[in-house]
């Protein structure tokens, strides 16, 4: 126990957490989401856009496995505010690069329920994208329709809350190498 509660609390999450992917298994869905990437978009210069703060980790290692041009810049849309239970949609920032009639590529570390990624798409279609795809490290199995879909994804993950590789629980553990699940009660 230290004098520090918040960082028993990080440290009781990872303990009593269940691995889910290995960061060996990572490696390998990062280079299947690449291939998937740049079989579709290596004859454009997409606008790769990271929605921040959890696409971080995700692109970060997904770029430069893309071996062909593209610009990138990022948006901001959350609707966690660091808990565990979605919200209203809350923009924190567009994306600064002009989207008008640009392929762009979007970029999530997980497709949860979706309702993030469907309303970063509208606005970028809104906003006079040509065309936006969608590449997420993780597809969550939620049991439901979802209102988007992953264009390029490297991972089905089973209906629970999950963090590691930009994913985080309660605010922490985004910069874990590998996926990890809370524990079910």
């Amino acid at each position: 126990m230290s004098l520090n509660p918040a960082l028993d609390d990080a440290w009781r999450l990872i303990n009593d957490a269940e691995l889910l992917v290995s960061a060996n298994d990572i490696e390998l869905a990062l280079d299947l989401v690449a291939q998937q990437v740049t079989d579709a978009l290596a004859d454009r210069i997409p606008l790769a856009l990271g929605v921040m703060g959890g696409a971080v980790v995700f692109a970060g290692k997904l770029l430069p496995r893309l071996p062909f041009p593209l610009e990138f810049d990022y948006l901001h849309a959350t609707r966690y505010r660091d808990g565990t239970r979605g919200g209203q949609i809350e923009w924190a920032a567009l994306p600064k690069k002009e989207v008008v009639g640009r392929c762009v590529l979007l970029l999530d570390d997980i497709l949860d329920e979706g309702e993030t990624l469907a309303a970063a798409k509208a606005k970028l279609l809104e906003m006079g994208a040509a065309e936006v795809f969608i590449a997420v490290l993780a597809d969550k199995a939620i049991g439901r329709a979802k209102p988007v879909y992953a264009d390029f994804f490297g991972l089905t993950l089973p209906n629970r809350y999950v963090f590691g590789m930009g994913m985080d629980a309660y605010g922490y553990w985004r910069n874990l190498p590998a996926i990890y699940a809370l524990k079910e009660n």
